[in-house]
């Protein structure tokens, strides 16, 4: 009941200065998918959303709070969590740089999307760790392996196959592959299997 109070709170006006405490507070959260850490979209809405959150009536207020993330040098923008754009706060950057053999590198790339001349959007990226400063690997160094595990809390101890694990890109399993899949993903294999 308490956090679906902190929703609707937030939802009442997600500024873009809010959007980067939101980050801050979670330390990991999802731009707009579903997944196992908290996802701006769903916080701005007060709820989960169906379709492009392009569509939702509050759609220009999570971009800008999107946008403002995306430029804060405090925040990294990748695409950990199931491969989808996902925020990063900087206090949980030596941890995942300190667990980075654990994750696809992939998946630690930093993502941004540039506008061209012509007004389209182009997506780039700059791999790990090219982006990592040179305070956090000394900060990484510094930090036990269980430390770490610690910060980035359960997405790492229980291996999940969201995170793109070295595991599970080998094909062994994970603890992840013993947990029920979510309706959403049932219901898309479903789909997958009739055609």
């Amino acid at each position: 009941m308490q956090r679906a109070t902190r929703a609707k709170k937030i939802a009442r006006g997600m500024t873009p200065k809010r959007g980067l405490a939101f980050v801050k507070r979670h330390g990991i959260v999802l731009q707009a998918a579903r997944g196992p850490v908290p996802s701006l979209a769903e916080a701005i809405v007060g709820g989960p959303i169906g379709g492009s959150w392009w569509a939702q009536p509050k759609g220009a207020e999570l971009y800008r709070a999107a946008e403002a993330i995306s430029e804060s040098e405090d925040v990294l923008v990748c695409k950990l969590v199931d491969g989808k754009v996902t925020y990063v706060h900087r206090r949980l950057w030596p941890a995942l740089v300190k667990l980075a053999p654990r994750f696809s590198r992939d998946r630690l790339a930093k993502i941004w999307d540039e506008h061209t001349e012509r007004g389209t959007h182009r997506s780039k990226s700059l791999p790990f760790p090219q982006w990592v400063p040179k305070d956090v690997l000394t900060d990484a160094d510094a930090l036990s392996e269980e430390a770490a595990e610690a910060l980035l809390g359960s997405l790492v101890t229980q291996g999940r196959s969201a995170l793109g694990t070295r595991a599970t890109q080998r094909g062994e399993s994970s603890i992840a592959d013993t947990v029920p899949r979510t309706r959403r993903s049932r219901t898309s294999e479903s789909r997958r299997s009739r055609r």
